[in-house]
């Protein structure tokens, strides 16, 4: 059922919030750290084992599909602007620090894309060919 997949979500969320408030106490910052990181990834490993253990049908991935392409970049959104808010007003070393990150992901996109050609790549359709012509009419 679609309620499933929405019920999911809804307590990834909730429990990844969670960690990240307990991840800040414990860190002494009075703030939630990575709350929303958590939650995707949580998903992302309640989905996957749900899957192999087949007790996720079609319906409950359309609602999971549907609110999680609604809800969660909204929710990252929001954490962002906080953060860059947050580094803005912290000085030049957390700026610094993003810069880095971000130069740093951006050069592993080509490595991701070379380990996405693997085994388990799905090997793409040949182009349908037009029968050629019989010239010697």
């Amino acid at each position: 059922m679609v309620i499933y997949g929405v019920a999911l979500l809804a307590a990834c969320l909730l429990v990844g919030k969670l960690l990240g408030s307990l991840l800040g106490m414990v860190m002494g910052i009075d703030a939630d750290v990575g709350g929303v990181g958590i939650a995707m990834l949580l998903l992302v490993f309640c989905v996957y084992r749900l899957q192999r253990m087949g007790c996720f049908d079609d319906k409950a991935q359309a609602g999971l599909s549907f609110w999680s392409s609604l809800y969660i970049p909204i929710v990252v959104a929001m954490a962002a602007s906080q953060n860059v808010l947050g580094a803005v007003s912290g000085g030049p070393v957390a700026l610094v620090g993003g810069l880095v990150v971000v130069a740093i992901s951006f050069a592993l996109v080509p490595v991701i894309a070379r380990l996405g050609r693997g085994k388990y790549a799905k090997p793409m359709d040949p182009p349908e060919s037009t029968p050629r012509e019989d010239r010697h009419a």
